[in-house]
C-alpha cells in the first residue's frame, strides 16, 4: 500500500527544522536552516526560507523535483504566529505555494507539547528568547496566550531574565539596591569588569543587547548562595506556574494527571531548584499534574502532528519518534561541536 507523505516544520527565532516523513513513520529527510519567524522576516521572507529548505529536503529524500503538491498534509509550527489572524494569513500564503494538499499552521509551542507527550494533551510552557504557553485538552480544546511580550503581560523569556540580572547588578554596584554576586558574575560573562562597563557597551551597540539571553545559566549558578539571584529564579518559576495554572483551569484539567512540559533553551537548562519550585507551585492547585523537562526536539512534535493528521498508527509514531529524534540529535551534536 502506498504511503502518504507529511511535511513538518518547526520554525524558530534562531533556526528552522523541516522534515519529510511517510505515514508509516519513515523519515525521508531532515534539513536545518536559519530563523523563519514571520514576525521577524515578514511572511514572504519566512516562506522563502522554508521554500529553500523544502528544495533541499526533496533532493535528500530521493522524491525528485516538485510536480504539484509534495505532501498530503503540511504541519507548520512557527514562532511569531501568535494570534488567529496570523495563523490564517500564514495558512493562506502556504496554500498559494502549493506545497501540500492540506495545510495546518500554529505556534511552535504546539510542537513542544506533542513532542513531549504520548497522550497528545497537556500543557507546554516554553521559555526561549520569550515565554509562551499552550494547553490541549483530551477532547481537543485549546488554551492559548497572545505571547506578544510586555504588551500582553509576559515576563520570563531569556532576555527578560537576563535584563533583570543586569538591572540588579547595576543597582548593587551603585548602591540603589542590595548587594549581589551578580554585580561580578554578569559582567564577567562578557569579559568585562563592572555592570556600568557592560551597560555602556550595550548602549554603544558594541555588545548586542539580545546577548542578555545568555545569562540565565549564570543566574542559576548564583541563586544557590545569593538572595537576589534566587529572587529572579523564583519570579521565573512563578510566571511559569501562572501560565500553566491558567491553561489547566481553562481546560478544566486541575484534577487530571495532565503532563506539564517545560521546553525552550532556558527551561531545558534549568537546575533542580527551579524545577522543584515550579513543581511545588503547580501541585498547590493541580496535585496530579506531572512536570518534566522536554527532551525530544520540537520537530518531532511537528512531525507527530502530521502523522496524526494522516491517521498513522502507534507503530508508525514510535518509528518516527525514534528515527527523527536520532536525526535531530545528530544536528545538535554538530552544532555543539561547532
Amino acid at each position: 500500500m502506498s504511503q502518504s507523505i507529511g511535511l513538518a516544520v518547526d520554525g524558530g527565532n534562531s533556526k528552522t527544522d523541516l522534515a519529510l516523513v511517510r505515514s508509516d513513520g519513515e523519515v525521508l529527510s531532515l534539513v536545518r536552516g536559519p530563523e523563519s519567524s514571520p514576525h521577524k522576516l515578514g511572511l514572504d521572507g519566512a516562506l522563502d526560507v522554508l521554500d529553500n529548505l523544502l528544495t533541499d529536503a526533496l533532493r535528500l529524500s530521493g522524491l525528485g523535483g516538485r510536480n504539484g503538491a509534495v505532501a498530503e498534509v503540511a504541519r507548520l509550527l512557527m514562532a511569531g504566529v501568535d494570534v488567529p489572524a496570523e495563523e490564517q494569513e500564514l495558512r493562506e500564503a502556504v496554500g498559494r505555494r502549493g506545497w501540500a494538499v492540506r495545510t495546518e499552521v500554529g505556534n511552535d509551542t504546539f510542537a513542544v507539547l506533542r513532542a513531549g507527550t504520548e497522550k497528545g494533551w497537556g500543557v507546554a510552557v516554553v521559555c526561549g528568547a520569550g515565554i509562551n504557553c499552550v494547553g490541549v485538552s483530551p477532547d481537543g480544546r485549546h488554551a492559548r496566550f497572545p505571547a506578544l511580550g510586555t504588551i500582553s503581560g509576559d515576563w520570563g523569556g531569556g532576555y527578560d531574565v537576563g535584563l533583570a540580572a543586569l538591572h540588579a547588578a547595576a543597582r548593587s554596584e551603585d548602591g540603589r539596591g542590595p548587594k549581589t554576586s551578580l554585580e561580578h558574575s554578569v559582567p564577567t560573562h562578557f569579559g568585562l569588569s563592572s555592570p556600568q562597563e557592560l551597560a555602556e557597551e550595550i548602549h554603544a551597540s558594541r555588545i548586542d543587547g539580545r546577548r542578555l539571553e545568555e545569562l540565565p545559566p549564570v543566574i542559576f549558578g548564583d541563586a544557590a548562595q545569593d538572595a537576589v539571584a534566587a529572587s529572579i529564579v523564583d519570579r521565573l518559576a512563578s510566571e511559569v506556574v501562572a501560565l500553566a495554572r491558567v491553561a489547566l483551569e481553562r481546560l478544566e484539567l486541575e484534577d487530571q494527571p495532565a503532563e506539564v512540559l517545560l521546553g525552550g533553551g532556558l527551561l531545558q537548562a534549568a537546575d533542580d531548584r527551579l524545577i522543584g519550585t515550579i513543581e511545588k507551585g503547580l501541585h498547590e492547585f493541580a496535585p496530579a499534574a506531572v512536570v518534566h523537562q522536554a527532551t525530544s526536539a520540537p520537530i518531532v512534535g511537528a512531525a507527530l502532528l502530521a502523522l496524526d493528521d494522516l491517521g498513522a498508527d502507534g507503530d508508525a509514531q514510535t518509528r518516527l519518534r525514534n528515527e527523527l529524534g536520532a536525526a535531530a540529535e545528530r544536528f545538535e551534536r554538530r552544532r555543539r561541536d561547532g
